[in-house]
């Protein structure tokens, strides 16, 4: 019982996090995704409206299937979604110094304890997490 309650604080954290960082990435302006010198960062602003999009159905993947206790298979498979999302964003942030690397690690660690957690959810559906995503 404790282990879920862990698992849900950390799920609700994710979740604030993601929606915070993808609906400035999807829905501000490109002006606040340039660097600081005005110029277009690294990554076209398609693609970063593409990830912030996506980074907003994950953290609806990590909430909604436990709330409302349908296809709660699908919380892993948007756990391990976005640890890939953090796997980029490491990648990315590389250039710009350990500094920026640190959220995107612990946020990265955090989905995989999340997605392993979870991983019951994921037996419990009908036909395993592959007719969980399916469905």
């Amino acid at each position: 019982m404790r282990n879920n309650k862990v698992l849900w604080t950390v799920q609700i954290l994710l979740a604030a996090l993601y929606l915070f960082a993808g609906g400035l990435k999807a829905f501000g302006p490109a002006s606040a995704m340039t660097q600081p010198d005005g110029s277009p960062g690294p990554l076209p602003i398609w693609f970063l409206r593409t990830v912030g999009v996506l980074e907003c159905l994950g953290a609806m993947g990590l909430i909604l299937p436990g709330l409302t206790r349908m296809k709660r298979g699908l919380t892993p498979v948007a756990a391990w979604c976005l640890f890939v999302i953090m796997i980029g964003a490491v990648v990315t942030s590389i250039p710009l110094g350990w500094n920026t690397l640190i959220l995107p690690i612990v946020a990265g660690i955090l989905d995989v304890v999340v997605a392993t957690g979870r991983r019951d959810w994921a037996r419990d559906a009908p036909g395993g997490l592959a007719r969980a995503v399916v469905r």
